[in-house]
């Protein structure tokens, strides 16, 4: 363990345009999942923290939502977290999909990030081109956004280029406290982690069809007398006809995507789960600024 004065410490927010690989990422550093993945837009919701200790250094990432021009005052409100979870950090991540291509998107981001960190351009999917195009797509950063202290071609999915990342992050941090204890690697209370995981599970079988329209809550969250965990969730749809959609035929949409969620818990938190899912209305909630507020975004 290194001594007090070489031990290093600090904050890093990872931001980008969404769909980008910013929860893919902070799952690769950490080492296992601690964010919900999908390749819809706006899956994270929430600045969710991912905490990586070694003896030498702790990293507390910050994943949040991307950021973009909002329609709703949902997506308002998705901006002013992500902008929320700048402040006061050490270094941040701006991850661009290198495989796209640097677009408006980014440039939008880019003027976007504080003054006062650190900067790294992080270009994901290097694995999904040739190295000519990555180097044109770093070429293209160069000119056509604002100047990082770094450059940082990676693959996240493969976890390529990840612990050259981390190096440079480290280089820049000074000697600090360890904020949370050697075995946490996320801040997320147990409820929000639930949630999360049902989202995910009915993102992933709704494909297109809600991927905006849905929110889920737990409602419940504890442990029973015989050591079994008890979750009550709540999907909540804007529409009537989406709860057929969240259903499915003879339940089976709802049905699968709770017995997957339910497993990936288990192991998380290594105890036999019940869990239970009901699917309610309320109309329009991402342009309700009160639901949105009750549903904790």
């Amino acid at each position: 363990m290194a001594s007090e004065d070489e031990f290093r410490s600090g904050f890093v927010a990872v931001l980008g345009r969404p769909n980008v690989g910013k929860s893919t990422l902070v799952n690769a550093v950490c080492g296992q999942k601690v964010a919900i993945t999908s390749d819809k837009p706006q899956t994270t919701r929430n600045q969710i923290r991912g905490i990586v200790t070694t003896d030498d250094f702790q990293l507390v990432l910050i994943d949040t939502p991307g950021i973009h021009k909002p329609h709703t005052a949902l997506g308002t409100r998705l901006n002013q977290t992500s902008s929320e979870a700048t402040s006061g950090v050490e270094v941040v991540w701006h991850v661009v999909d290198g495989a796209r291509g640097i677009g408006k998107g980014d440039l939008f981001v880019a003027e976007r990030l504080p003054r006062g960190a650190k900067r790294f351009l992080v270009v994901n999917k290097a694995d999904r081109m040739p190295q000519a195009r990555m180097m044109a797509q770093l070429a293209a950063a160069e000119s056509d956004l604002p100047p990082y202290d770094e450059y940082v071609p990676i693959s996240a999915r493969r976890g390529e280029g990840i612990g050259t990342l981390v190096d440079l992050t480290v280089s820049e941090l000074a000697p600090g406290p360890a904020y949370y204890p050697d075995e946490e690697v996320t801040d997320q209370e147990g409820a929000f982690m639930v949630a999360e995981l049902v989202r995910e599970q009915l993102l992933a079988r709704t494909r297109d069809e809600l991927p905006h329209s849905i929110a889920v809550v737990t409602d419940e969250f504890f442990e029973r007398d015989d050591g079994m965990l008890h979750a009550l969730v709540t999907i909540y749809v804007e529409r009537e006809s989406q709860k057929g959609i969240v259903i499915g035929k003879d339940g089976s949409v709802l049905r699968d995507a709770g017995t997957a969620a339910r497993l990936e818990i288990e192991d998380i938190f290594d105890a036999r789960v019940f869990l239970k899912t009901r699917v309610r209305l309320e109309r329009s909630w991402p342009r309700r600024q009160a639901l949105i507020d009750r549903m904790g975004y």
